[in-house]
């Protein structure tokens, strides 16, 4: 796919009037004739600038860097707060010889305790980003990006100041303000990731690569950190505060980086407003690393809200994929792949008790996910229009028999056990994080790539809601999978 360069002897100007001004972008309404944004903009056009322009360089990949540390922040204090499992039962434990009305409170919140986690989480994200995509066009990114640190990081300092509080006498309270946190971090992280992807979309497909590899580094990091807690069997609360520490000084570290971005010269001629002032033959749009002229002033003509249907119709097909993708990994990961116990297990052996699950579940998938999303820096096929992608997504529903065929326990309806071999559940996890994060990271890097400039950020944010309908969905029905077994 080669990059084609309108010749400037076509250029038609468009009058001002046509268009709404917002904070972040100048943009042609949706009932517009406006032919500009039907073609799929091709991710190699973003590469090459316009005859006369000098695109500065990323020097030392500084800006590279800052995306893919911004992914880790964004993911890892979420992590960190849902891999505390053995933490919260430990906190939320009535120590004190309850009555029996508190006996049964306390045991409903240590049986049901996840779930809550799961409700409060969801209901909180999708809430956020359907705010955040109202406030695409009425809040600088500037604000949203660092209004969300703020409050995640706020967040996670009363929690790690928390730690150390004896709780068993308000084990109900504890609780409470547990999901409340809980709701407000995984908001704030939506918003604060939503924010950060979109505005990658001004910039080549690199940055977005690096900013969603980030994520995954996040979660592999995690994984580490758990296994280290259960090789150095230390003090609960000690592991679990040295986990929220680490969370503390990343995130400070992420509003440092967030505010030197906008310093680098590379990173400024990207975030230059958007001016869409001319028409190319061919119903082509010009390349987004135009840095065209500024747009209004901030705060002068209209503030609207982004053009939704456009927006839909462009990245349907990646929307599907997108959401099968993370419907296939929800429905397999984790609550079926947590469950295949060692063929071993009777041996007694660490490796095929205590650090089975943790090594072939949470560390290798996190670690293949992220090598997966880290070769789309160099690969990228099949393209956004290109059959093959969907039928790569949907060549992985063949996933599910092969874990359910591995030896999950306990098994009720189904007893044959067909993988009877370690192997099999290390190689099928693998697989499951490679095609996750190299066909993920393909289709969410191409969504913002596919509308015009002006629309970039709103469609990261509709690439991120495409992800939870996905994980929504798979988490749903993973429960009705796990009781067919």
């Amino acid at each position: 796919m080669s990059a084609m360069v309108p010749s400037r002897n076509f250029v038609a100007m468009i009058s001002e009037d046509d268009f709404h001004h917002s904070a972040n972008a100048t943009y042609r309404p949706a009932g517009s004739n406006l032919r500009a944004d039907q073609e799929a903009l091709l991710e190699k056009l973003l590469d090459r600038p316009l005859p006369g322009l000098q695109r500065p360089k990323d020097r030392f990949n500084g800006t590279y860097i800052i995306f893919f540390s911004l992914g880790i922040g964004g993911l890892l204090p979420w992590n960190f707060f849902v891999t505390a499992k053995e933490y919260w039962l430990f906190k939320l434990r009535n120590c004190s010889s309850p009555t029996a009305g508190e006996e049964a409170t306390g045991s409903d919140i240590l049986n049901y305790f996840e779930s809550y986690l799961t409700v409060a989480s969801t209901v909180s994200s999708v809430l956020c980003l359907m705010a955040n995509f109202l406030l695409v066009n009425r809040v600088p990114i500037r604000v949203r990006v660092l209004a969300s640190l703020t409050v995640m990081l706020a967040v996670f300092l009363l929690m790690t100041a928390l730690v150390k509080v004896d709780t068993s006498s308000w084990a109900g309270g504890f609780f409470a303000v547990t999901i409340v946190c809980m709701a407000i971090l995984s908001g704030t992280s939506t918003v604060f990731s939503s924010t950060v992807f979109g505005m990658t979309g001004s910039f080549p497909m690199r940055n977005s690569q690096a900013l969603i590899s980030g994520g995954a580094m996040g979660g592999t990091i995690s994984a580490v950190a758990l296994l280290v807690d259960l090789a150095a069997s230390s003090e609960v609360t000690d592991s679990t505060l040295a986990f929220f520490l680490t969370a503390d000084v990343f995130l400070g570290l992420c509003v440092g980086l967030c505010l030197l971005l906008p310093r680098l010269d590379y990173a400024r001629f990207y975030l230059r407003p958007v001016w869409p002032a001319c028409v190319f033959p061919s119903e082509e749009q010009p390349p987004q690393d135009y840095p065209s002229a500024p747009s209004a002033a901030p705060g002068s003509g209209e503030s609207s809200i982004p053009p939704l249907r456009p927006i839909l119709k462009k990245t349907a097909g990646l929307g599907f994929c997108i959401i099968y993708l993370f419907f296939i990994t929800g429905l397999v990961f984790p609550a079926i792949s947590t469950n295949i116990e060692s063929l071993d297990k009777d041996s007694g052996s660490p490796w095929t008790t205590t650090f089975f699950v943790p090594l072939t579940t949470f560390l290798l998938f996190n670690f293949a996910d992220l090598c997966g999303r880290q070769v789309t820096a160099w690969i990228q096929a099949p393209g956004p229009r290109s059959k093959v992608l969907p039928g790569l997504v949907l060549l992985r529903t063949c996933l599910i028999p092969l874990f359910v065929f591995c030896n999950y326990q306990p098994r009720v309806h189904l007893h044959t056990v067909v993988f009877r071999s370690d192997l099999y559940p290390v190689f099928f996890t693998s697989l499951l994080g490679l095609s996750n994060g190299y066909l993920s990271a393909l289709a969410l890097m191409y969504g913002p790539k596919i509308v015009p400039r002006e629309l970039a950020e709103a469609t990261g944010v509709v690439m991120s809601f495409y992800v939870c309908v996905g994980l929504v969905l798979g988490s749903a029905c993973s429960a009705l999978l796990v009781h067919l077994i």
